[in-house]
């Protein structure tokens, strides 16, 4: 496994370097595959409040991140974060074995698919707000289908999730609907 750690804003000792290696080895019991564990450390706002983000892939292109913003010291963040990761990675496996690696192969039905985009015109110059974009991320393309798309949509605990679908060849976005349910926009060339 390759350990990549950021850092912002504070000192990376020896001692913190040896209790993130030890930690982070621990994770390989839980995950045997895993290729790299990119961990960020920085502190945040007047407090200095240490914040610890985890982000695995493994070798098959499964993507699990935890942070933890509540710890007084550097030490106890990565503690929590990885174990917050240990649960996370014992929920997925404890799933996988329960399915039985049956995936559920329900046709996605096109009509279910809703984007709304609101048209409405802001009433005045105050309403208007300037946005900018203010984090870029580069993201990984790892062929997978829809189902195993919806499971890292929801290891990953966003609203939308970015897949190479290795059935069609074609990037699509599988995203969570209001309901509860999912949906998938495909993309085409023109």
């Amino acid at each position: 496994m390759e350990i990549k750690v950021h850092t912002r804003g504070l000192n990376y000792g020896p001692k913190l370097e040896e209790h993130v290696n030890k930690k982070l080895d621990r994770l390989g019991r839980y995950l045997p595959n895993i290729m790299t564990a990119d961990l960020e450390l920085s502190s945040e706002g007047r407090s200095n409040q240490p914040v610890a983000q985890l982000t695995i892939r493994n070798k098959r292109g499964m993507i699990f991140r935890a942070e933890d913003k509540k710890q007084q010291d550097m030490f106890s963040a990565v503690d929590a974060v990885v174990d917050k990761m240990s649960r996370q990675i014992r929920q997925y496996k404890t799933k996988q074995r329960r399915k039985g690696k049956e995936r559920w192969s329900e046709a996605v039905d096109p009509e279910l698919i809703e984007i709304s985009f609101d048209e409405a015109e802001p009433e005045t110059a105050e309403e208007v707000v300037e946005t900018k974009i203010i984090r870029r991320k580069d993201v990984i393309l790892s062929p997978m289908n829809e189902d195993e798309a919806v499971e890292q949509l929801e290891l990953l605990g966003h609203d939308f999730f970015v897949f190479l679908n290795g059935d069609t060849g074609h990037v699509g976005v599988v995203y969570k609907r209001q309901d509860g349910n999912f949906g998938v926009l495909n993309t085409q060339t023109s």
